[in-house]
């Protein structure tokens, strides 16, 4: 029964710790988006979609084309 216990409570904090990691990563590729795309709606995106569209920004060479490509995806997204 101890076993069990202690077994959910690392289960728990391990969950926390990777509920709270998604969220400082969203977090970060928010900001990131944001410089690109100042007042950009980013609601409805998901972490994942937020992360894909940093990545992009990340992968992508001049401003110009960094808008586009960051605009188009969240389009895409919607």
């Amino acid at each position: 029964m101890t076993r069990i216990l202690a077994a959910a409570l690392i289960a728990s904090a391990a969950l926390t710790g990777a509920a709270s990691a998604l969220t400082s990563t969203s977090a970060v590729a928010q900001q990131q988006i944001e410089r690109v795309l100042p007042g950009a709606d980013l609601s409805g995106l998901s972490a994942s979609q937020l992360a894909a569209v940093a990545q992009e920004i990340d992968n992508t060479d001049g401003a110009a084309n960094k808008e586009a490509a960051a605009e188009a995806l969240i389009r895409a997204y919607r």
